[in-house]
């Protein structure tokens, strides 16, 4: 092996994707389930670079003969470089998370800044912290050791911090929703720093959105700057532009991994427009109303009839949590899925939102729709659910024109998205 990543459970690193975008050459995943495996790979040396995953970060560091000032502070090693048998260490965690933060204007000078976790990242990002002039520095911990200061989760609500950060594992794939802290009860917090990065946006992030944070960010940028960082080292060389790599790269996994949800009126458009974007964008399509007749052997007319729309909405609310925490997707999903507030949650978290508005008397009536009976019926129901769409999307889509253009506006719609 050349170049590639060790850790213990490698299986939704994103890692070998970033690595061959950004260089070309050939990055391996290699897991390594136990101590002695990764001891043995150590030792036979058989690799010219290679990024330290979870759980090796520190045994790694037994192997290096040189291990930068700064990853030793730390007590981590996440890259190393094979020089003539030599194993050098560092740690571009660090970088990674010191980009993060400068790209979306973290202010730390001052601040009195919240670590949730206890665990290697902390170190990381409380030196990051300090070395940005943090005033305090308070760590969060499920079973806090009062003898080293940490603060329990009841207690953290009381702490004053301007500044959170989230180095546990709460809300990641596949356990998603999960949080652990009330941001909504830290008056006056000004950012929310999450280094979790798969789903796009943590349970954590979606909340501080909600309770009107400034900035609230996941950590897949993070993950890319490490990477490019770690490619520094690999490679012996810096790029011209590195903050400009992490751009390019971080842009295109957002292409890459995060769902199309389509919303919108019934007969909007959503089913014709995501066979077309699916087939364009070589994705995977799921309609989430056929996801239910699959799962239920009931057909929708036949399940309102039984259980009415309440029993409906369970079933829909059961699929879209099933098919928004996965990534890559075009989902289609029913007229009233933005009706509860649980369903655009699970949707966004790992997906951009597209509103597919048509005209109310395009909008067809009848058929196998058991809300849309009559044209005042449709008009009411759109009068009702528009603000909702709106609410949910991150972009509207007008479908009056034709197909092909419906189409390249949700192109162009998506690719800002993507960039941004």
């Amino acid at each position: 092996m050349e170049y590639g990543l060790i850790g213990g459970k490698l299986g939704h690193s994103y890692s070998k994707t970033i690595h061959e975008l950004l260089c070309g050459y050939s990055y391996e995943l290699c897991p390594l389930p136990t101590e002695a495996d990764a001891r043995a790979f150590l030792q036979r040396r058989q690799f010219k670079a290679i990024n330290v995953t979870i759980p090796y970060k520190k045994l790694v560091m037994d192997y290096c003969s040189f291990i930068d000032p700064r990853a030793r502070a730390i007590g981590a090693v996440n890259t190393v470089v094979n020089k003539n048998g030599l194993l050098y260490g560092y740690n571009t965690d660090y970088l990674g998370f010191a980009h993060l933060c400068e790209a979306h204007g973290v202010e730390l000078a001052g601040k009195t800044v919240l670590i949730l976790g206890t665990g290697g990242t902390h170190n990381t990002t409380r030196a990051v912290a300090l070395d940005k002039g943090a005033a305090k520095v308070l760590t969060v911990s499920r079973t806090p050791d009062p003898e080293k200061g940490e603060l329990s989760y009841a207690e953290a609500v009381r702490s004053g911090a301007q500044v959170v950060f989230n180095t546990t594992p709460a809300g990641m794939y596949p356990n998603v929703g999960v949080c652990s802290l009330d941001v909504a009860a830290l008056p006056g917090l000004e950012a929310v720093v999450d280094v979790v990065y798969n789903p796009n946006k943590t349970e954590l992030i979606l909340r501080a959105e909600d309770a009107g944070v400034p900035v609230a960010v996941g950590g897949l940028e993070m993950l890319v700057a490490q990477a490019v960082y770690a490619a520094e080292y690999f490679l012996g060389r810096k790029f011209e532009d590195a903050p400009a790599e992490v751009r390019r790269i971080t842009a295109a996994l957002r292409r890459e991994t995060l769902n199309i949800a389509l919303v919108g009126m019934p007969s909007c458009g959503k089913s014709t427009l995501g066979r077309l974007l699916a087939k364009l964008l070589g994705r995977p399509l799921v309609d989430l109303d056929e996801e239910i007749v699959k799962a239920d052997g009931r057909s929708i007319p036949d399940i309102f009839a039984a259980e009415g729309e309440e029993g409906f909405r369970a079933k829909e609310a059961a699929q879209i949590a099933r098919f928004g925490k996965e990534k890559g997707l075009v989902l289609s999903c029913g007229g009233g899925a933005v009706k509860r507030a649980e369903n655009v949650r699970a949707l966004r978290q790992n997906g951009v939102v597209l509103f597919i508005d048509r005209p109310v008397e395009a909008l067809a009536v009848g058929g196998d729709r058991p809300l849309s009976s009559s044209a005042e019926a449709l008009r009411t129901m759109e009068a009702q659910r528009r603000p909702l769409y709106l609410a949910a999307a991150d972009a509207v889509i007008s479908n009056t024109g034709t197909l092909a253009q419906t189409l390249a506006a949700a192109q162009e719609a998506l690719d800002e998205i993507f960039d941004s």
